[in-house]
């Protein structure tokens, strides 16, 4: 499964600290029903067994509504439990690396924060980009922010598609309108939420309104 430019409009990050009285598996489900395009697992505090178990039921959710499951920085996990691709960090396995081991099909983000790594990530054969953090982030605290500009500056500097991240929620993503993103990326503002479908739902319409 590759990539669609579409689905990249509401893309959602797991995150179980996050959860009201939910199981993570109800949780993604709601949030594909409200308009996520893709879903990024991204569990730090667990076990690459527990990893692995949790990808194997959430895939089977995403799989159902043809959306890719996307595993957070470990591409070995991603390749175990057959997930559609991985997102790396900056500080991660190289993308030219993973590239070469996963083959074309297998799907590739990688985090850019200059346009630098942005050009380096596409040369590289990533997918697409996660940029930010655009605002401060609830759940990475120690993020490096970037101005409205940056992202500017980076979406129009690759031919791959971008998507903006950090603390972005349904109020606020109307300052980055207009930067060249092709979506948003989203934890606390979906899987936070008492209504997680609703929620999902005014995020992806708030999305569309700044593309």
């Amino acid at each position: 499964m590759k990539i669609d430019k579409d689905s990249l409009l509401l893309y959602a990050v797991t995150d179980r600290g996050c959860l009201r009285d939910i199981s993570i598996e109800e949780a993604v489900e709601q949030a594909i029903l409200g308009g996520v395009g893709v879903v990024q697992l991204r569990e730090k505090n667990i076990s690459e067994h527990g990893l692995l178990k949790e990808a194997e039921k959430l895939l089977k959710i995403c799989h159902k509504y043809d959306v890719p499951l996307i595993i957070n920085d470990d591409y070995e996990a991603a390749l175990k439990c057959g997930a559609d691709g991985v997102h790396v960090g900056i500080e991660d396995a190289p993308v030219s690396e993973i590239r070469r081991i996963a083959g074309n099909d297998f799907i590739i983000g990688a985090t850019a924060k200059t346009v630098e790594q942005a050009k380096l990530a596409e040369r590289s054969g990533a997918d697409y980009l996660g940029v930010g953090a655009v605002f401060p982030s609830p759940t990475k605290k120690n993020a490096v922010r970037i101005t409205p500009q940056q992202l500017k500056e980076i979406c129009s500097s690759v031919n791959i598609p971008a998507v903006a991240i950090g603390g972005i929620t349904a109020e606020n993503v109307k300052e980055i309108k207009g930067c060249g993103h092709c979506g948003i990326a989203v934890v606390s503002a979906v899987f936070g939420a008492a209504d997680i479908k609703n929620a999902a739902d005014e995020l992806r319409m708030a999305a569309l309104d700044t593309i």
